[in-house]
């Protein structure tokens, strides 16, 4: 099918440092019609950074489902969108999925602009192998289903990386601890901003270096593959 209407713009937006925008992300950003993004609240906040408005368009999960004809409207009309998610590349542990294969199959355009996204960030300064990975998300937030879901990682050789609640990181390690034994494990908050802090070790290292300190936010936790 060839494409029709409106240009649908996967854009990358920061992951905490508001200078990591490209110069082609602004562009698009306020050229297009509409921005559909998780929470409004927060893409004002990077659209008055940079002093110019747009018609906001909420669209998280969810309530995705709900949006998608209205997005589409929008772009058979032959207007210009931008996804964006709260900070990184959309669709990557964020809504867009969804979206995306929606208009490919109305066969509207669809433009991606590369940036910021925590996994790879994360993973190129961990000093673990970049030469294969493997991006496993959220994990499962329940204990016998968070230990199914590293059982059966546990004979990957890739790096494993991981998004997490940060109130979660104890609970992680110790499942790490039992599933996966003495992995290199490096633990990534507040990227690209002030407090930004890299923890690396074995798990139990890390448990013991935490102590009773609250991490907040959330983290990427990346565990070394199973050595062949």
């Amino acid at each position: 099918m060839s494409p029709a209407g409106g240009t649908l713009y996967i854009v990358a937006t920061p992951i905490g440092n508001l200078e990591d925008i490209t110069l082609r992300a602004l562009r698009i950003l306020k050229d297009v019609a509409a921005i559909a993004c998780e929470d409004t609240r927060q893409t004002v906040k990077l659209l008055n950074r940079f002093e110019f408005r747009k018609e906001l368009i909420s669209y998280f999960q969810p309530q995705e489902a709900r949006k998608i004809p209205l997005l589409l409207d929008i772009l058979k009309r032959g207007k210009n969108v931008a996804l964006v998610s709260d900070s990184g590349t959309p669709g990557i542990s964020d809504p867009g999925f969804r979206l995306v294969r929606e208009a490919l199959r109305e066969g509207i355009k669809v433009v991606p602009l590369p940036g910021p996204c925590a996994a790879v960030t994360a993973l190129c300064a961990s000093g673990l192998s970049t030469h294969r990975f493997l991006f496993a998300g959220f994990p499962p937030p329940k204990k016998g289903a968070l230990r199914k879901s590293l059982l059966a990682l546990k004979d990957e050789s890739a790096t494993l990386i991981f998004y997490l609640p940060a109130r979660k990181a104890a609970e992680f390690l110790e499942a790490i601890l039992e599933t996966m034994g003495g992995r290199d494990i490096v633990i990534a908050r507040e990227i690209t901003k002030i407090h930004e802090e890299f923890l690396r070790g074995k798990a139990d290292e890390i448990l013991r270096s935490m102590g009773e300190r609250a991490l907040k936010g959330e983290i990427t936790v990346l565990v070394s593959g199973k050595e062949k």
